[in-house]
């Protein structure tokens, strides 16, 4: 049985009890399917859901990594990090989440929304990314 992207990404659950992994992929897939629609409805619905995630994640931000999570940070080699601008999560968090309340509001022109939402999806993305990131470098014991 085949899903439907679409409908999988209004319908698929999550709540506070959620990895905030998990809710980081979703945010990265709510952005990708905001840019890549151009129906209203269906990006309010988005807007909905990403805000959703925004809001569960924001008070996690500062919490310890939970310990079956922590072998997805250790890598042997660090990646460089490309960005320049670098807000700490939760301001980062909390741009996501001010534009997410002004795209759902509705109420700019269409090229200030266009530009909006594509700033909005390129802040998701960077920040779901650094919430995935390795953390740590694995250590050999001699």
């Amino acid at each position: 049985m085949t899903t439907d992207p679409d409908h999988d990404l209004l319908t698929i659950p999550f709540s506070a009890t959620t990895d905030f992994t998990d809710l980081a992929d979703y945010c990265d897939r709510f952005a990708l399917a905001l840019m890549e629609s151009n129906d209203v409805p269906y990006q309010t619905a988005l807007l909905d859901r990403l805000g959703a995630c925004l809001t569960l994640l924001r008070p996690t931000l500062g919490e310890p990594i939970p310990d079956h999570l922590l072998s997805r940070f250790v890598v042997d080699t660090l990646p460089e990090s490309k960005t320049e601008f670098e807000p700490d999560a939760e301001a980062l968090c909390d741009y996501c989440q001010s534009l997410t309340q002004l795209l759902s509001d509705q109420t700019l022109s269409p090229e200030t929304e266009k530009t909006l939402k594509g700033l909005l999806c390129e802040l998701v993305w960077m920040f779901a990314a650094d919430l995935k990131a390795p953390r740590w470098l694995r250590t050999k014991l001699v």
